[in-house]
């Protein structure tokens, strides 16, 4: 149960050992067999059986984030007339810290002017952290009425904010009927950066930034330039690598259902990772997963950082900062954009 599936043990076994998929295999015994498995599991099983979500919110405010903005919510009743659906996540929906992110990806979408709608209420979670402790019956009763839903509403192209969103719909999905074009808002900001449908010339930051790699975006999907281009297009950033990164990045310590079990062994896994932030110097830690998120923050805070000192945020959040900050630097020279050097 210790086991976060960040999936570091495959990534180094010399010969290929699958060694995730056997622990996988021993919580699917353990859950369905013999109903043992860590108490803190059981109230994320019932939140996600009765009302739709781990966090055991009422699912009839899952688009409560959208309220002050141009956000479309459609029925799932109906066929889906919009080019891409944007899977917003349970975390994105209901966790304080990460309805920031979705706010600000709203709005970074409709800067690009990109067609797009949510499901609001209709949403349920994909079922990730079920499946990964194990209980596959709970993941299937989740998995099914999405899918049986997204066909019939007709979905094709799908963005999601959240790596394990994004890994269930794209790979495991499939096994059940359900094929979409899915895409994470990492490579779906970076797609619209490189074609200029978002204008960032004048994006900027003094800061010093460093990215954190999420397991379920880099180990389990190979996505690990993507959030990079992204921080790297903001003019005046610096950019600083953690020592553990890229293929051998660290976890933040919530996959794998972690999230929702406590830690008492040793030092905690998000303590440790946000020491490797602060080591950096860096004003600013990126994310690209809303566990992540929400772990590396609870790190930074726990070792006596304010928001003031280094902000962890997602990668949407850093580069709606840029874009409002060079903004307000446009705003406040009466010179024209192209200044000369004495300005």
């Amino acid at each position: 149960w210790a086991c976060t599936t960040c999936r570091a043990c495959d990534e180094i076994c010399p010969v290929n050992i699958e060694i995730l998929d056997k622990i996988l295999d021993m919580r699917r015994y353990l859950s369905l067999m013999e109903s043992n498995f860590p108490a803190e599991l059981g109230n994320a099983y019932r939140a996600m059986e009765n009302q739709g979500n781990p966090w055991g919110m009422n699912q009839d405010d899952r688009a409560d984030w959208a309220k002050d903005l141009n956000v479309d919510v459609v029925d799932p009743g109906a066929a889906f007339n919009h080019e891409y659906l944007y899977w917003v996540g349970c975390a994105g929906s209901f966790d304080d810290k990460n309805k920031k992110v979705t706010q600000a990806m709203a709005k970074l979408l409709e800067r690009a002017d990109i067609d797009v709608a949510i499901l609001g209420p209709s949403e349920m979670c994909t079922g990730d952290s079920a499946r990964r402790s194990g209980n596959e019956y709970l993941f299937q009763m989740l998995a099914l009425p999405n899918i049986e839903m997204l066909n019939g509403m007709g979905v094709k192209k799908i963005i999601t904010q959240c790596p394990h969103c994004f890994n269930t719909l794209k790979n495991e999905y499939p096994q059940l009927g359900g094929n979409y074009e899915v895409v994470h808002h990492s490579e779906f900001l970076e797609h619209l950066i490189d074609t200029g449908k978002l204008d960032i010339r004048n994006a900027s930051l003094e800061d010093r930034i460093t990215y954190h790699d999420s397991c379920y975006l880099g180990r389990h999907n190979d996505v690990y330039m993507a959030p990079r281009k992204i921080v790297g297009s903001i003019k005046g950033v610096q950019i600083v690598e953690m020592p553990r990164n890229g293929t051998q990045g660290m976890c933040c310590g919530a996959g794998g259902a972690r999230m929702w079990m406590e830690e008492s062994i040793g030092t905690k896994v998000n303590d440790e990772r946000a020491q490797e932030a602060i080591s950096t110097g860096a004003s600013r830690v990126a994310t690209a997963c809303p566990f992540c998120y929400i772990m590396l923050d609870d790190g930074v805070k726990a070792a006596g950082k304010e928001e003031s000192d280094v902000k962890v945020a997602d990668i949407a959040i850093h580069l709606l900062d840029a874009l409002e900050n060079g903004e307000r630097d446009l705003a406040n020279q009466n010179a024209p954009l192209a200044t000369s050097a004495g300005d």
